[in-house]
């Protein structure tokens, strides 16, 4: 990411138990994390197989509790929809 001058960061790591729901993740947030949250940015990758990270640059103390919310709910329901997938997979 970028310096953009931003003064609150953070970021957001998930472990997964399966790098597929890991990978899944990634190409899941990867439309949101490429939309500007107002007065933040972020950036999604990989550190580690099975992890994905969010890290967001926010200009201010609201916008970084705005974008965590945004991205921290986006995380959730992305994995719930992976759970319930992988769930109702027939058997091998």
């Amino acid at each position: 990411m970028s310096s953009s001058g931003a003064p609150w960061t953070a970021r957001i790591v998930v472990r997964t138990d399966s790098i597929e729901v890991s990978d899944w993740l990634v190409r899941a947030l990867g439309p949101e994390a490429s939309r500007e949250v107002p007065r933040a940015r972020a950036e999604l990758f990989s550190p580690s197989l099975g992890t994905t990270a969010i890290a967001i640059e926010a200009r201010d103390g609201g916008a970084m509790r705005a974008a965590l919310n945004t991205y921290l709910g986006w995380v959730d329901l992305a994995l719930a929809t992976a759970r319930r997938a992988v769930a109702r997979r027939p058997p091998a």
